[in-house]
């Protein structure tokens, strides 16, 4: 009985946890009424991260290493963001190209 109870639920179970999963179509996310965009040539690197005590949008691009702080105003609403600074420059994290 043991065994077809377990039998039953492996079948089950593996059948919900191998269904295709459904994803929202894609949306552009903005900042300050604009999209959110990086130098040329671009290849953006977003994550989510707390920036001086500020959660936000993190991207880092391609080009020099650099990145942007995108605070959040809450759900998928973002200040107008700027460079993260290192000892007043634009921080910049050293690729290996």
């Amino acid at each position: 009985m043991k065994r077809q109870v377990l039998a039953a639920l492996g079948v089950f179970c593996g059948a919900a946890l191998c269904a295709a999963g459904e994803f929202e179509p894609p949306k552009r996310l903005e900042a300050g009424g604009a999209p959110i965009r990086v130098e040329s040539p671009g290849y953006a690197y977003p994550c989510w991260a707390e920036v001086g005590g500020k959660k936000g949008l993190v991207v880092g691009q391609f080009n020099k290493g650099k990145m942007r702080f995108f605070e959040s105003l809450g759900g998928l609403k973002f200040g107008k963001g700027g460079w993260l600074k290192a000892e007043g420059k634009d921080a910049e994290v050293p690729g290996v190209w």
